[in-house]
């Protein structure tokens, strides 16, 4: 590092150091070494793959993530990952989650008492009176998708389960759902914490059953207007197309139109009563919390799906439908190739996906040991770190190597990061998903944005410690990156060009700066 007393680097070279040569060596810095060689197919103790392997498979490796890789070895740590027991947060994060309202409500409680608080707002006879109430509504609504997204963050940054909470997000993106349809925003928390992450690492059977049954999904997909005579396809369209099968799965638009009919019935009930309906129809009726499903709804005629018949028996059709979707090789392949590009790269190599899609159908789709067949692969462990960050990754990487676990006590400036970057948590409107790939991500425009935000974490607590009333009397300090996980690690993986500019910083926030800027910062 340069003497203090020069003046800085004009803003023009900074912007020269991101633009300029990261945009001329994503692709051209040396690669790793390849792993030594170990029976579990893991890089041994101490071999430079190490941190490489640890920065992909968590949120982004730490000083301390890697001080209990060491103390474990990496096949039991892997395995701890793989199956997590204890995933609580270090207190005051645990205690922030524990106070929320999403924490501490059940999601039918929660989301009848916004009903209800919709209707009397919608009552009121006065209009001052009732514009008031409902944009207290609107309030209320933003609040618990702001608590949604705050656990998420905290979760991320500091859950020991950082496999589990990095499959959450990609379940969160694969089941895509978005806050502003209808009231999502009351019913994220529980979407994301009881259909998604308690299943992240389960069987995807069971995953694929709690996201089909859940008011959120059912509501963000308009199912609860599919019924009998009145028959509604977008469910049963992004059923195939996104959430099993795949485009190219072998499906047509006559089976989408079947599954559709096999979704009639299926959908939410608002209200604190049941539906009066036919005593014989009585028997078929289901509700379970939000949840309904309403056999008078329902197409009972038999029907035809993937070449199979599918007898008219109520809410059996549905889940004898999600046997033969999640079943099928071609969900198999689908989401084997989705989880080596979200892990891995963009094109990732097909024997390996091959590989991934075996284990698939060998273990009935039990998602952990299709990632312990990616992350123990020789593809995996001796890929070079090409895998560009999207912006929740980049922000969440950036604030685990700065801070650790040192417990950041306002996200709210990692969210505002995220939606200036374009991928605000719950924000997508359309069904697909977040880009995996790098070109959803790599503009010139992006890359400024992350010099900032690098800046912002480099040079201070970038608003982080800051929270409402009282200030803590101890001052965040800007982090303190040259230590030791980069003299040991990270140093080793960067190029002449990144350490060039690093020698060029006129103060330690300044270096901060320009290595959560470098190329090799961008990428996993």
């Amino acid at each position: 590092m340069r003497s203090m007393n020069r003046p800085l680097c004009p803003y023009r070279l900074q912007i020269a150091l991101l633009v300029g040569f990261a945009l001329t060596t994503f692709s051209a810095c040396a690669p790793l070494p390849p792993a030594g060689a170990t029976g579990s197919g893991l890089p041994s103790a101490n071999s430079p793959a190490q941190y490489a392997w640890l920065n992909r498979v968590t949120w982004g490796a730490t000083t301390s993530a890697a001080r209990q890789l060491e103390q474990l070895g990496q096949a039991r740590w892997l395995q701890q990952q793989l199956q997590p027991q204890d995933a609580k947060l270090p207190e005051p994060a645990q205690g922030t989650v524990r106070a929320m309202t999403i924490s501490q409500t059940g999601l039918t409680d929660l989301v009848l008492k916004m009903e209800q608080q919709r209707k009397d707002s919608d009552t009121l006879k006065d209009d001052t009176e009732k514009k008031a109430a409902q944009q207290a509504y609107q309030n209320e609504l933003t609040r618990l998708s702001r608590e949604a997204a705050t656990r998420h963050l905290l979760r991320a940054l500091y859950s020991p389960a950082q496999v589990q909470e990095q499959m959450t997000w990609f379940w969160l993106n694969h089941f895509n759902v978005h806050l502003y349809k209808h009231n999502l925003r009351a019913m994220l928390g529980d979407y994301e914490d009881h259909a998604l992450r308690d299943h992240a690492l389960g069987r995807f059977r069971d995953l694929l059953g709690t996201v089909t049954y859940h008011p959120a999904m059912l509501r963000y997909l308009d199912n609860e207007q599919n019924a009998a005579g009145r028959i509604n396809e977008n469910f049963a369209r992004e059923l195939m197309e996104l959430h099993t099968l795949g485009v190219d799965g072998g499906y047509s638009q006559k089976d989408v139109q079947e599954l559709a009919r096999v979704l009639t019935g299926v959908g939410v009930n608002l209200n604190t009563g049941n539906p009066s309906m036919r005593k014989e129809l009585n028997r078929l009726y289901v509700r379970k919390g939000l949840f309904e499903f309403n056999p008078q709804r329902h197409d009972m005629a038999p029907k035809t799906l993937l070449g199979a018949t599918v007898p008219g028996e109520g809410l059996g059709e549905v889940d004898a439908a999600l046997d033969m979707l999640a079943r099928h090789p071609s969900t198999a392949r689908f989401i084997s190739r989705k989880l080596a590009t979200y892990w891995l790269s963009d094109n990732p190599p097909q024997a390996l996906i091959d590989r991934m899609a075996a284990t698939w159908k060998a273990t009935d789709g039990q998602i952990a040991k299709v990632l312990e067949t990616l992350f123990t692969a020789p593809e995996f462990v001796n890929a070079p770190a090409t895998k560009f960050k999207d912006p929740v990754r980049y922000v969440v990487s950036s604030v685990r190597l700065a801070y650790d676990d040192k417990v950041v006590l306002n996200v709210g400036p990692m969210l505002n990061w995220i939606n200036r970057m374009g991928e605000p948590l719950y924000g997508r409107q359309t069904p697909d998903g977040y880009p995996l790939v790098a070109s959803g991500w790599d503009s010139a425009g992006q890359l400024t944005t992350r010099f900032e935000i690098a800046k912002a974490i480099g040079s201070g607590s970038a608003g982080l410690f800051k929270t409402e009333g009282p200030q803590p009397t101890e001052k965040a300090a800007f982090p303190q990156l040259a230590n030791a996980l980069y003299y040991q690690a990270i140093q080793g993986t960067l190029s002449p060009a990144t350490r060039s500019a690093l020698e060029q910083a006129n103060s330690p926030q300044e270096w901060n700066t320009f290595l959560l800027a470098a190329p090799e910062s961008m990428r996993r």
